[in-house]
């Protein structure tokens, strides 16, 4: 029987898979322990949960199930719209907002292609171009902050695609309106540059790039309902472009790829500002937390302007699984090339103090 690797298609054969955070039920059975006790924060996920709205809506989406979603979803793709100040034809609903990645792959790149990103961004950027037979550029991140200058410098006659993630995963930085607004002046026409913007509702001067969606630039930005709105496991986000642009992103789209409950949860989460603005409260008061108590442990980290903190601990991998074993879920970072730091999302008061418990426990091992 021959090894399929051997007739699947070249660029899959020494791609890496995308390893998501640990989950609790994983950890509790190779601990031996209940789930209630093990805390996860690895996955920037909301300790708050879903907001009770999206809950009940959820709740109520159940009784529909043996009917198809909505294909087009007209509701809450023109609830985004209003709220962003677009128009529906802008919005492009993905199964998070991962697949908006997968889309514009999907109808951009080919064989030979390249696509740019900073040196230190989210992995599926990369994972991604590389499914499409395309080479990744990755540009140094000075201080771990993009550098539109030299992303700017990299694009040649091969760029299809610029990949911008503002705030940062995995460091929390971001770059300015005058950053971008400088950036976007040497961007050709037919290079298409995603905004990242997973972490944008966590912002108090989020910078404005749905200008350029409005003045009809080849720009998409993504956003989703997994971080601030508490939906992660519901996989719902969407991409904002112009009409034109937006166009050929659902002609690759997979029919039905957002779900009856997923679209009934995300719309009743988008109008439920109090609860975001909780969750916002939660995690300012908690990155200050960590901030500080970093700081008092003399130990460097990256300030963060998103809802988890990138420190260096030193052995980032020793680390990770001395706290594991002690029933807390970090990220380690060896994977974007940063083996000495540990990424930490922001959780509840209870959580975040029992984490630097544990923290300082494991740095003395």
């Amino acid at each position: 029987m021959p090894d399929p690797c051997e007739f699947s298609n070249p660029q899959l054969r020494d791609l890496v898979p995308y390893e998501p955070g640990k989950p609790i039920e994983d950890v509790a059975r190779e601990l031996g322990i209940d789930a209630d006790s093990v805390i996860k924060l690895a996955s920037n996920e909301n300790p708050l949960g879903p907001s009770p709205k999206a809950l009940e809506a959820m709740h109520a989406a159940v009784e529909d199930v043996n009917v198809y979603p909505d294909g087009g979803g007209w509701k809450l793709r023109n609830a985004i719209a209003r709220q962003a100040g677009v128009s529906m034809e802008n919005v492009v609903l993905g199964n998070g907002s991962n697949e908006i990645i997968e889309f514009v792959g999907h109808a951009f790149l080919k064989p030979g292609d390249e696509i740019i990103a900073a040196e230190h961004a989210f992995v599926v950027y990369k994972l991604m171009a590389t499914l499409f037979g395309a080479r990744t550029i990755e540009v140094n991140d000075p201080d771990f902050v993009h550098d539109l200058d030299g992303m700017a410098d990299a694009i040649s006659g091969r760029t299809r695609e610029i990949f911008i993630a503002n705030p940062n995963n995995p460091t929390g930085t971001m770059v300015g309106q005058g950053e971008i607004d400088a950036f976007m002046k040497r961007v050709p026409e037919d290079v298409i540059v995603i905004f990242d913007e997973a972490y944008h509702e966590f912002l108090d001067d989020p910078p404005d790039t749905l200008k350029y969606v409005r003045e009809g630039r080849n720009v998409v930005v993504m956003r989703t309902f997994s971080k601030i709105q508490g939906l992660a496991g519901l996989r719902i986000g969407y991409g904002l472009a112009p009409a034109s642009l937006a166009s050929v992103l659902q002609k690759t789209r997979q029919p039905f790829n957002a779900n009856s409950i997923a679209q009934a949860g995300a719309l009743a989460a988008l109008q439920d500002v109090d609860h975001q603005e909780r969750t916002k409260g939660v995690t300012d008061a908690g990155r200050a937390f960590f901030e500080e108590s970093f700081k008092g442990l003399h130990l460097d980290y990256v300030p963060s302007r998103a809802n988890f903190v990138m420190v260096r601990v030193g052995d980032g991998d020793a680390v990770f699984d001395a706290m594991l074993r002690r029933g807390v879920i970090v990220r380690a970072m060896r994977g974007y090339k940063l083996p000495e730091w540990v990424r930490i999302s922001i959780g509840t008061e209870a959580e975040n103090r029992r984490c630097m418990e544990v923290l300082k426990d494991a740095l003395e091992c």
